[in-house]
């Protein structure tokens, strides 16, 4: 139908705006200016408007319309998915999903900014966002499949691989949140080498800061090994399943693209660029192990 054209579109720029509402985030953080605007929420320093535009009110004040104008948008895709397609069965739960969270990830920053926040409880601003955003991403996924369903049924997974897919994707929502902790305790320059903290040598951390950056390190290796020994279990047993074989060899090429922008944001000293390189790769990765996982949900089990 042609409505549903329409509905493709909305959903790709939706699922556009939610990528742009991360990065920003990520960028407000980077550049220390979530303070840009003062104690003031939805304002900006007592305005409405600003009049005094600084690179700090540029970037919160930006973020904050961009929020405000996706909630928009999530809130019509919300709407308008679960009236067009609710008769799929993942379409109501996604849309919650998504207006849900991206709700409360904007209460959390609006919090930080009236009264502030620890940053524990800042580092899960990010992890908010993502799930908001996979949300998103997932029911664009069903708008597309609408025409021509993917058939779930011939999509058969074994119970090895439904348990590795479903425990590295709860496992790299751990792995995001250490990496926001990272940042929101001023840890990223901690250790100044890579991959050991300091002069090369295997040493135990020395001080609050190393520890947080040292234990981001360590929980980045072992899911980059995870993935990888998923990566060749698809390699090895589903090359007759395109979706699987494929996903999971761009998942594997995902995180070996964010282990090295890592890496190169401590050796960089905090490359913005490289940074946000960081935040992106996580982001996409993310989105892609919730697809393995809904893949999982419609999936038949084989033995092996």
């Amino acid at each position: 139908m042609r409505y549903h054209k329409y509905l493709k579109w909305f959903a790709v720029a939706s699922t556009i705006g939610m990528l742009l509402i991360l990065l920003g985030g990520a960028l407000v953080t980077k550049t220390d200016s979530g303070m840009g605007c003062g104690r003031h929420w939805p304002g900006c320093n007592g305005q409405l408007i600003p009049d005094e535009i600084t690179p700090e009110v540029l970037i919160e004040f930006s973020h904050r319309l961009v929020t405000g104008a996706v909630g928009i948008f999530i809130l019509i895709l919300s709407v308008w998915s679960w009236r067009s397609i609710g008769h799929i069965r993942e379409t109501k739960f996604l849309s919650f999903m998504a207006l849900f969270f991206l709700i409360l990830q904007a209460l959390i920053g609006a919090a930080q900014v009236l009264w502030g926040q620890g940053d524990f409880i800042l580092a899960l601003h990010f992890g908010i966002s993502l799930i908001s955003f996979a949300s998103v991403f997932l029911l664009t996924l069903l708008i597309f499949e609408v025409d021509k369903k993917f058939d779930a049924d011939k999509i058969i997974i074994g119970k090895k691989m439904r348990w590795h897919t479903i425990g590295v994707t709860i496992y790299s929502y751990l792995v995001i949140y250490t990496g926001a902790l990272v940042r929101h305790t001023e840890s990223e320059l901690a250790c100044t080498d890579w991959p050991m903290c300091r002069n090369g040598d295997f040493q135990l951390p020395a001080n609050f800061w190393e520890w947080i950056q040292m234990s981001h390190r360590f929980a980045a290796a072992l899911i980059f090994i995870w993935i990888a020994i998923i990566a060749l279990h698809a390699y090895r047993n589903y090359k007759n399943s395109r979706i699987i074989y494929w996903g999971w060899i761009i998942a594997f090429i995902l995180v070996c693209l964010q282990v090295l922008a890592g890496a190169s944001v401590v050796l960089t000293r905090l490359n913005l660029y490289l940074a946000l390189l960081h935040s992106l790769f996580v982001t996409l990765l993310f989105g892609l192990l919730t697809y393995m996982v809904l893949l999982i949900s419609r999936s038949r089990q084989r033995n092996k």
